[in-house]
């Protein structure tokens, strides 16, 4: 199963082992990604981490 990067549109392949949640980064244009679904494969960009402040 493929997907399409949601920021620059480069196909990126499923591996067997990836779970929902998974974290990766585009080979093309190096956005991190998270994994939404598996079937069908779904990618959107990962959201920022906020600073925490030590809060």
């Amino acid at each position: 199963m493929k997907a399409d990067c949601p920021v620059c549109g480069a196909t990126i392949s499923r591996q067997i082992d990836m779970v929902v949640g998974e974290l990766l980064e585009c080979t093309d244009c190096g956005t991190e990604l998270e994994v939404l679904s598996l079937t069908p494969f779904v990618l959107a960009e990962a959201p920022q981490e906020e600073e925490d402040w030590g809060e």
